[in-house]
C-alpha cells in the first residue's frame, strides 16, 4: 500500500442548516482513486459537513494504513481553522475540530490546502450525488 494519499473532500448542505452530505476522493500519488465517500449525514451546516467529510476521510485513510495525507478543500474557513490560522469560535464546530485533531495524531504528516471550487469537482459531485439519491 502507498504511504501517501491525496484527498479531496467536500461537504454541503441544502439550506444552511439543512439536509447535508459529504464527499471525499482518496487517491494515490499517481492519481489512481483508492476510495470514495459519498453519504448523507442528516441535518447540518455547510461548515459542519466540511469537517465531517475530513473526519470520514481520516478514518478511511487510517483503515488503509497510510502514513501521510495531503488534504484539498474548497472551504477556506475550515482550512484556516485546521492550520490554526483562525480560532474555532463556533460551538458546533469546536468538537469537530477536536475530532480532526485527534484523528491526525496517528499519521506521520497531514497537510490541509485550500483550493478553488473548480478544482474540487469530483468531491462536490459525490456530495450532490448523496443529496440527490437520499
Amino acid at each position: 500500500m502507498n504511504h501517501k494519499l491525496i484527498i479531496y473532500t467536500d461537504g454541503g448542505a441544502r439550506g444552511n442548516p439543512g439536509p447535508a452530505a459529504i464527499g471525499a476522493v482518496l487517491m494515490d500519488e499517481q492519481s489512481k482513486v483508492i476510495a470514495q465517500i459519498s453519504k448523507c449525514i442528516g441535518e447540518a451546516t455547510n461548515n459542519q459537513a466540511e469537517y465531517r467529510a475530513v473526519i470520514a476521510a481520516l478514518k478511511k485513510a487510517k483503515e488503509l494504513g497510510v502514513s501521510e495525507l495531503d488534504f484539498f478543500l474548497d472551504s477556506e474557513l475550515v482550512v484556516k481553522q485546521l492550520k490554526r490560522e483562525y480560532k474555532v469560535k463556533n460551538n458546533d464546530l469546536a468538537p469537530l475540530f477536536l475530532q480532526v485533531h485527534n484523528l491526525t495524531v496517528g499519521f506521520k504528516k497531514v497537510t490541509f490546502q485550500h483550493i478553488r471550487r473548480e478544482q474540487n469537482l469530483e468531491a462536490d459531485r459525490l456530495v450532490n450525488l448523496a443529496l440527490d439519491n437520499k
